[in-house]
């Protein structure tokens, strides 16, 4: 077993997730390097080909709702339609680069939310995601 492939085992163990063959394969590829990522669906499904791994594109959508479920992974969803997930998930704003259809980490030290508004009667805030749009000059 690789370096990798470890550390992805090692990852589903935490959250209680069974570590199936396809699921180490993408999980070697999220976090086997110890980086975090921003992965869409499409670009986690080109990494997983161009490694040598044989697995549909429903599984790899089933995988990431299956890790952000466990909590291992966030879903940041860009335009309503587009959705990036991050295995950093811990709570930060992000850049979304118009130009190039990236999402990069942005600085949280640098953000301040002084005030949200109250939710409606019966409701609840579960949770405020920032995503700053960039373009180049």
């Amino acid at each position: 077993m690789t370096q990798a492939m470890t550390i992805g085992t090692q990852w589903l163990a935490g959250a209680g997730l069974r570590p199936t063959r396809q699921r180490v394969a993408l999980a070697s590829l999220l976090v086997g390097d110890g980086q975090d990522r921003h992965v869409t669906a499409e670009s986690l499904f080109a990494a997983a080909r161009d490694d040598g791994e044989s697995v549909s594109l429903a599984t790899i959508y089933n995988t990431l709702r299956a890790f952000c479920d466990a909590g291992l992974m966030q879903e940041i969803t860009v335009d309503g339609a587009k959705s990036y997930f991050d295995t950093n998930t811990h709570d930060h704003p992000h850049f979304f680069w118009e130009d190039e259809r990236r999402l990069t980490d942005a600085p949280a030290d640098q953000l301040q939310i002084a005030c949200l508004p109250d939710a409606p009667e019966g409701a609840e805030i579960a949770k405020v995601d920032v995503v700053i749009r960039l373009r180049r000059k």
